[in-house]
């Protein structure tokens, strides 16, 4: 049985994610610890008050109406965490985006992926094999994942126009970057694949805001491929990403003499699987195919899923009960939040530091039982004050 949030959930889930310093783990904390985004929005502005932010800016119905409204005439739609077109894959990792904004083919999204990604100023061999690569694991079965950037991603996008295809923007679906590739973009979507994104639809796309599209990339794909990375190039921030979310990471070698090729044989040197044919890609992710396979977890804690009550909206669909506040069907909903004292705040502020820690061992050191500490945690991150890291980690920012 397939689920689907209702109009009303829609515009509840889309105005949360839309408020000020609510990102995917705040607002799955939220949405556990008060039954539902509505009841989550109700008690937005005390949270807000209690953590020394009494102008924090809520989203208003009007403004994710209009979004919603925005959305539909360009031809996109909001897909939420669970339901049918919502990708398996990036589902599965830590910080899923409840809310993604596609265009364009669900099929494209229903297939598995593979992500190709590498330098932005690519040399000719490099922009062949993407070619290559693309092509042949496209007509294997494959969607081909990647950024819409110039060069190697550009490439890997043409290549697989046939065989299906999706981009994932750092903006809003409205705000293509780079410009020039707009017309590539409808490409994608006239032939049968997909845009995608999280953000805004008239998001103008910022620095920061490119790791976060990296982090999608790989979470929709079985595997990286980075195809020519210089060091502290953004594909290896997206490797990093895979090796944390469990995915497959693949590099292809390169001349040592070429400042194109350091980042990737760096890779293969500290154990990426080695990239010299298309064969190579596919050998390794055929067991995961045939096992039906999704990887979860991260590096760190390969079992992992923090705060998984919203997958249990949809697993626990049949079960009829766990009816939150918004009648949500299935989730099942924490009891009402304990009351954070002021001393209890600072306990857990003086166990905090730069270092990640986890929730569980703040929970120890301190004496506080878990839902008081998340609580506290969730209070400090809307705040400005807590940094969140891969494997459930915790810090004070600096």
């Amino acid at each position: 049985m397939s689920a689907r949030l209702t109009d009303e959930q829609r515009i509840a889930w889309l105005r949360l994610i839309r408020s000020e310093s609510i990102g995917p783990r705040t607002f799955q904390t939220l949405v556990n610890r008060h039954g539902g985004a509505g009841a989550a929005l109700e008690a937005l502005p005390q949270i807000a008050r209690r953590s020394g932010r009494p102008g924090l800016k809520i989203a208003s119905r009007d403004e994710v109406e209009r979004e919603i409204e925005a959305t539909h005439r360009l031809g996109g739609r909001f897909v939420a965490t669970g339901e049918p077109e919502y990708p398996k894959a990036l589902r599965a990792i830590d910080s899923a985006p409840p809310l993604i904004v596609v265009r364009g083919e669900a099929k494209a999204l229903a297939r598995p992926m593979l992500a190709i990604v590498g330098s932005r100023n690519a040399s000719a061999a490099g922009m062949t094999f993407t070619e290559r690569l693309a092509r042949a694991v496209g007509e294997a079965g494959f969607t081909i994942v990647s950024g819409l950037a110039r060069g190697i991603d550009t490439r890997a996008h043409r290549a697989s126009l046939r065989t299906g295809t999706v981009a994932v923007l750092a903006g809003g679906l409205a705000r293509v970057y780079p410009s020039d590739n707009e017309p590539l973009l409808e490409e994608i979507i006239a032939e049968g694949g997909a845009a995608l994104s999280e953000m805004p639809l008239e998001w103008e796309p910022r620095g920061r805001d490119f790791p976060r599209r990296n982090r999608t990339v790989s979470g929709l794909a079985l595997g990286v491929v980075v195809v020519e990375a210089a060091r502290k190039s953004g594909s290896l921030i997206t490797a990093r990403f895979a090796l944390e979310q469990g995915r497959e990471v693949f590099a292809v070698p390169g001349s040592p003499l070429d400042p194109r090729a350091e980042g990737t044989n760096d890779l293969i040197r500290q154990g990426a699987i080695l990239c010299g044919s298309p064969e190579h890609v596919l050998d390794a992710l055929a067991p995961l195919i045939a096992a039906g396979e999704v990887p979860r977890g991260s590096a760190e804690d390969p079992g992992s899923r923090p705060h998984d009550e919203l997958d249990r909206l949809w697993d626990e669909l049949d079960l009829g009960n766990g009816r939150g506040h918004e009648g949500a069907p299935g989730l099942l909903y924490e009891s009402p939040p304990e009351p954070i004292a002021t001393d209890e705040t600072s306990i857990v502020v003086n166990l905090l530091g730069p270092a990640p820690v986890s929730p569980d061992d703040l929970a120890r050191q301190s004496g506080l039982s878990i839902r008081a500490v998340n609580g506290i945690l969730l209070e400090l991150e809307i705040a400005g004050r807590l940094v969140r890291h891969a494997g459930n980690g915790v810090s004070l920012s600096t």
